[in-house]
């Protein structure tokens, strides 16, 4: 009895999956509020800042990612923000000026800008559409910018149904004489 062999052909295909939730960084994300440093809840005064920025244990956000916010409408100064930057910088895995979404485009931003293009050079790519920690718009955004460049084709969900982006047009030879 002769039994048909199932060929996979999507792992034929030469397709490249790309998975950027594997991208993701699982260190632990942090609201950092100044609003717990504003004097009456409405103005962040340089002295009391200061001696908080001394005595703080800033330890405690090592490896951490850190969403600085004001949730009040206060008046904070510019370089308060830049003082934090300062305390944190050494501590904090990522930090960034902005809430938790802000935060979380950063982490995706630093995590593609180390990837290497040059391994999709010439092949069909596909970006992996669905998984299970979400991956914001922003990210697909940059890792379609970075392989534009350099890929055959470039491709969105799963390997065996895709949305296709981009395909390379075929060079045209022309001739003069």
């Amino acid at each position: 009895m002769e039994t048909d062999e199932i060929v996979n052909r999507v792992a034929t295909s030469g397709i490249v999956s790309l998975d950027l939730e594997e991208l993701y960084h699982p260190g632990e994300r942090i609201v950092y509020d100044i609003k717990d440093n504003l004097w009456q809840g409405m103005i962040l005064r340089e002295k009391d800042f200061r001696d908080f920025l001394k005595s703080h244990d800033w330890a405690q956000y090592q490896g951490k990612n850190i969403a600085i916010i004001c949730s009040e409408d206060a008046i904070v100064p510019t370089w308060a923000y830049m003082l934090l930057a300062v305390q944190l910088e050494p501590y904090a895995n990522a930090f960034v000026f902005g809430d938790l979404n802000a935060l979380e485009d950063k982490l995706f931003a630093d995590a593609i800008s180390k990837l290497n293009a040059e391994e999709f050079a010439g092949k069909r790519v596909v970006v992996k559409g669905c998984s299970k920690v979400e991956v914001p718009v922003s990210a697909y955004v940059a890792v379609s910018k970075l392989l534009k460049p350099v890929v055959q084709s470039l491709m969105f969900g799963e390997p065996c149904s895709t949305v296709p982006l981009y395909k390379k047009p075929k060079s045209s030879v022309s001739s003069t004489d």
